[in-house]
């Protein structure tokens, strides 16, 4: 489903960084990271192609709003995976189109709203 695309993952849990890099290289991508913080993230996005991005909005206390903008700028899509954030913000600063994926969320969720991402029409 995600044969030969690059994502890059951005989340500071480690477990749950890996358990995402395993669900996504099980279903054919390559992985950037997992990065844990936002500079690693933005130099991770600086120094590759990446076809998408799952993005974790809290990172230890730092949004993760800088990368993102620079992911639409760049028309790369990515979904958001969190557990804290206010869906008002994210849907007023990225639109509709952007998934946003609530924590715990099962892999295929995951999978589901990186596969929509990367297939949606771009604007």
């Amino acid at each position: 489903m995600l044969d030969d695309l690059n994502i890059l993952i951005v989340e500071d849990e480690a477990l749950l960084a890996i358990d995402l890099s395993m669900t996504l290289e099980d279903e054919g991508a390559t992985i950037a990271g997992p990065c844990m913080t936002l500079d690693a993230a933005l130099e991770a996005q600086a120094g590759a192609k990446l076809d998408a991005a799952v993005l974790d909005v809290d990172l230890r206390g730092q949004a993760v709003f800088p990368l993102a903008d620079r992911l639409k700028a760049d028309g790369t899509p990515f979904v958001f995976h969190t557990g804290r954030a206010n869906l008002a913000e994210l849907r007023a600063r990225y639109g509709i189109d952007v998934p946003i994926l609530m924590k715990p969320s099962r892999p295929s969720d995951v999978v589901d709203g990186l596969t929509q991402a990367v297939h949606r029409p771009i604007a």
